[in-house]
């Protein structure tokens, strides 16, 4: 395969200051394609870092947690998580939002890596984080926006919700695959 240049000419950058989109700042992109010279604008929703955990307690069980996601209108089975504080380090990020989220801590902590959410339109990284031996500290401390029902899952309960479609979230998928096996491979799932 020949060496070909596949990054496209930044030509400029502007915000859409109008669009209130909470988790995200709309910036629209204009590039020249390098194929073809044409020029494009290119939507890019900017974020601040997110994190995911994987929380194991001391019985190797899974803090998992479900809340009503607005984007497909039903509950979701998720690992803890959430965005990195501006000025905030991804690893304090990810012990607050354990925290806050279930109430659960621990000094146990490894770090998994990171990974593109979406890098068609999203500039920012989740960065993954293990949590070994957490034990309740306190109750959660949600914010107004937040409900959020915090479950206890073996892993044979966690294989399951996979293989079943129950647990889909991406992010978490991710997360748990670095911890543990999720599904036989190939892994088909009904349609």
């Amino acid at each position: 395969m020949a060496d070909i240049n596949l990054d496209w000419q930044f030509i400029e950058s502007r915000y859409d200051e109008d669009s209130d989109l909470i988790l995200f700042r709309k910036r629209i992109d204009r590039l020249r394609n390098p194929r073809n010279n044409k020029l494009f604008d290119r939507l890019v929703l900017e974020s601040v870092d997110w994190v995911n955990v994987v929380a194991l307690d001391t019985q190797g069980r899974s803090v998992m947690i479900r809340q009503y996601r607005f984007g497909v209108g039903y509950t979701t089975l998720e690992t803890p998580g959430g965005m990195v504080d501006a000025g905030e380090d991804h690893g304090a990020a990810a012990r607050r939002e354990l925290l806050e989220e279930t109430g659960y801590e621990t000094g146990d902590w490894t770090y998994l890596g990171a990974v593109e959410p979406n890098p068609a339109f999203h500039n920012h990284l989740c960065h993954h984080w293990l949590a070994e031996n957490v034990t309740r500290a306190g109750a959660q401390d949600l914010g107004d926006g937040e409900l959020i029902e915090v479950e206890l899952m073996s892993p044979e309960q966690v294989r399951a919700a996979v293989q079943s479609g129950e647990l889909k979230h991406a992010l978490a998928l991710s997360a748990l695959a670095r911890v543990m096996p999720l599904w036989p491979l190939p892994f088909a799932h009904p349609a």
